[in-house]
């Protein structure tokens, strides 16, 4: 079996793939200071709740925007699964699709497998939102190449920003307000976060497609992407395990390449 690891700057997804579905997630903290015994401690335990055995895993493949986690979770996967990860972005992994942005610019690795995943699930020109620490936008060409994009503050990061900031404003949940027009402090931030971003994402997209004249399908990734979806008609489909997906992608690539 596949694991994948998907390390963001707030959480990392771990899931186990058995060839044809993803038989088991989850989900913790990222933190750079976790060692590869303390995450098989943790991974151990829950992959043993879900009928699982480390023995069961053969291959990793691993995405991650922060690099400072990659040497414990590499430690990980060879001391304890007995397998060298696949690790996105490094020398030898292979994508499968052009990337057409400026010499020598860096693509965070979870931008890149996310365009090769949607590729693979939809057609034409595409617009990627995930909802993570930032909010990106990426555009992916109908031949799968990944085109560039935007990069905005995060939901969540905005909203603490916000609290930090002004001393008077409280900590909120993200949730959606059925006005636009608050009336009292916690409304008016929520409306603030919740309509502002979905502003953002409709007027970016819309921009999108004006910049490249034709209309592009909009997939939304990430664990606020539902609720977004919820008020952005700019939305197409909302998609959850796209990051997953596109490391099973990958994996299977590079593992025919070899």
């Amino acid at each position: 079996m596949l694991l994948t690891i998907d390390v963001g700057n707030t959480n990392c997804v771990f899931a186990v793939h058995d060839g044809e579905r993803f038989v088991a997630d989850w989900r913790c903290g990222t933190d750079v200071r976790r060692t590869g015994d303390e995450y098989f401690v943790w991974l151990d335990q829950l992959m043993r709740h879900a009928g699982l055995t480390p023995e069961d895993v053969t291959d990793v493949a691993l995405s991650s925007t922060a690099p400072r986690a990659i040497f414990n979770l590499r430690v990980l996967c060879e001391k304890y699964f007995g397998a060298t990860p696949l690790i996105v972005g490094r020398p030898g992994c292979e994508l499968g699709i052009e990337v057409r942005v400026d010499p020598h610019t860096r693509v965070g690795a979870d931008r890149l497998v996310n365009a090769v995943a949607a590729h693979r699930s939809y057609e034409g020109e595409l617009i990627v939102v995930d909802f993570g620490t930032a909010t990106t936008l990426d555009v992916v060409a109908a031949d799968g190449a990944y085109e560039g994009g935007v990069i905005a503050p995060g939901v969540n990061l905005s909203l603490r920003a916000l609290h930090e900031a002004a001393a008077a404003l409280p900590e909120v949940e993200v949730a959606r307000p059925e006005r636009v027009v608050g009336t009292n402090t916690v409304a008016c931030m929520q409306s603030g976060i919740y309509w502002g971003y979905v502003s953002m994402i409709e007027g970016l997209c819309r921009r999108i497609m004006q910049e490249r004249g034709k209309p592009m399908t909009v997939i939304a990734t990430g664990g606020l992407s539902p609720l977004f979806a919820r008020g952005a008609a700019a939305i197409d489909h909302v998609d959850r395990d796209l990051t997953l997906r596109g490391l099973v992608a990958i994996h299977e690539l590079n593992k025919k390449g070899r």
